[in-house]
């Protein structure tokens, strides 16, 4: 692997994005850590609880978070908003089974650069979103 100032890159030579990982599905996070394998993008942490989340993206500082809507404790909408307040450059996508359509208002509102539906998270789909 290609390697630019002691961080993986990517195949356009740009440092890896680092990934932290929200969702209460141990499941479903093994499916986003393939995806984000193949992209060749670093999972720097993962949480099961939107306030695990919130700590997980202090501690870690990563560049994105997969983020689902529906959590134990604070949902994944209000996790956002902290984090997006703590730490405005981090990108987050929300992430559900919900269609657009059907996402509660606030979703829109709560400074998540995406909404992708978990069926729907392909790696194609993640580079063209954060890579753009």
């Amino acid at each position: 692997m290609v390697m630019t100032d002691g961080q993986p890159a990517d195949t356009s030579g740009r440092a890896s994005p680092r990934v932290v990982l929200v969702d209460d599905q141990a499941a479903f996070r093994s499916a986003a850590r393939t995806v984000l394998g193949m992209l060749r993008w670093e999972v720097v942490g993962e949480a099961e609880s939107g306030e695990a989340g919130v700590d997980e993206v202090a501690a870690t500082q990563p560049d994105v978070v997969l983020m689902d809507i529906n959590l134990p404790g604070i949902n994944g909408i209000e996790a956002t908003r902290r984090i997006v307040a703590q730490r405005p450059q981090t990108r987050v996508v929300l992430l559900s089974t919900y269609a657009a359509e059907d996402l509660p208002d606030d979703a829109v509102s709560c400074g998540a650069a995406a909404y992708v539906r978990k069926d729907d998270l392909t790696p194609r789909l993640l580079r063209s979103l954060l890579e753009g």
